[in-house]
């Protein structure tokens, strides 16, 4: 699967509130070898007016996958988790959880929420780097993508 697939750049939004981690995950996207385009979003409710094209977001993309915090300002990313598979125009956009919780509640709920994958973020540089890089090589390059079917 590559962007040739969809004939354009596969879509990512990336919902991440830590600044260094937005960076290095720009950065692994960047290098990338499939054609995409990255957008990010700080909190949850920013999350789901960039999903519902509300206010700023009117002509947002959308994503081809989602790549979500758990721990964020505003609206916690189990919340916009819940919001997404319980909505018939989002439920079907892949959500990769990347986050530091390693705790067993979190993974299990997550799952429970309908999260497509759940990877806990190392706290080592290099690793986060290669974690980065294993999304990108299997989710934009094994994965077939659905369509996306939000309302426009």
């Amino acid at each position: 699967m590559s962007s040739e697939t969809f004939g354009r750049p596969i879509e990512i939004l990336l919902v991440e509130d830590n600044p260094g981690d937005v960076r290095l995950t720009q950065e692994v996207f960047k290098e990338s070898k499939i054609l995409n385009r990255l957008s990010v979003v700080m909190d949850g409710v920013e999350a789901m007016a960039f999903l519902q094209r509300k206010d700023k977001y009117l002509n947002a993309p959308c994503p081809d996958l989602i790549l979500l915090d758990l721990n964020l300002p505003k609206k916690d990313g189990r919340e916009v988790l819940a919001e997404i598979k319980s909505n018939e125009h989002l439920k079907s956009i892949p959500v990769v959880v990347l986050t530091i919780s390693k705790a067993e509640e979190d993974i299990l709920k997550a799952y429970k929420l309908y999260a497509n994958c759940y990877i806990t973020k190392p706290i080592d540089l290099d690793q986060f780097i290669e974690v980065v890089k294993s999304i990108e090589d299997f989710w934009l390059t094994i994965v077939k993508l659905p369509p996306c079917e939000r309302k426009e």
